[in-house]
């Protein structure tokens, strides 16, 4: 009998399979661009904020653009609340780490030369969290950032090159495991987080092995199950896109 066999995971998932997906527009009033997205029971809350100013290191090179994110998380998005950072006086490593691969992988889905002399800030605000919050924010994120590009004043219709997704994945036994919760994501040996275009391009992998190294056989599976299911991602997404007055999409429950 295969790992796959043996091992059950909640709600009788696959090891393929995503968790119920949704995304909720215009969850917020004021910011040009406002997602509410869940991936099971993370939900992480991205607001898009459109300024027409640069930072002071892009002044004056007509370069274009540009896109950041930041990242936090809620006091008691997990089982027991956790210190909020500016408590602290500094964001943790772990949070600078996260934003500025928000902040990359959002940047990869825009020619920022014709954005023009405008910045976006991404704020991805974990609510709740059971694994995959940076994945999550960056397929929210990616939502959050095209309603704000509507409302750029530019004569080029090409603003948005590609879709952006992201999902993390984990090996167990020597199996890969797609769209990790928080025990899964604690007690896998190896944890991926992929991001990657609608056109099939990869924008980022990060994979570290916890207990022990993981095989580059096991990489291309989880580079297979991740395409599958992202596949999945960017049709929620290119519903919401081509429908601006969709409020919210959901995934069909695995």
């Amino acid at each position: 009998m295969s790992q796959i066999e043996k091992f059950k995971r909640k709600n009788n998932r696959s090891l393929n399979s995503l968790r119920e997906i949704s995304f909720v527009r215009n969850y917020t009033k004021y910011a040009e661009g406002s997602v509410l997205v869940s991936y099971g029971d993370t939900k992480v809350l991205c607001n898009a904020t459109l300024e027409n100013t640069l930072p002071s290191w892009l002044k004056g090179t007509r370069k274009g653009g540009w896109i950041t994110a930041e990242y936090s998380m809620l006091p008691r998005a997990t089982n027991t609340r956790t210190r909020r950072e500016v408590s602290n006086g500094k964001a943790s490593g772990r949070t600078l780490e996260i934003q500025r691969l928000i902040g990359r992988s959002l940047r990869s889905s825009v020619d920022l030369r014709q954005l023009g002399e405008k910045t976006i800030t991404v704020d991805c605000d974990v609510i709740q969290a059971d694994g995959g919050t940076r994945t999550a924010a960056i397929s929210g994120g990616f939502l959050a950032l095209c309603d704000a590009c509507k409302k750029v004043s530019t004569n080029s219709p090409n603003l948005l090159v590609d879709k952006i997704a992201a999902v993390s994945l984990g090996v167990f036994n020597n199996e890969v495991f797609l769209d990790l919760d928080y025990d899964e994501d604690s007690t896998c040996e190896a944890d991926i987080n992929i991001v990657m275009t609608s056109n099939g391009g990869i924008v980022e992998i990060q994979g570290t092995a916890e207990r022990k190294p993981f095989t580059q056989e096991l990489l291309g599976y989880a580079l297979k199950d991740a395409k599958n299911a992202m596949s999945i991602i960017f049709s929620l997404q290119n519903k919401m896109i081509e429908n601006p007055e969709l409020k919210k999409i959901t995934s069909e429950t695995p």
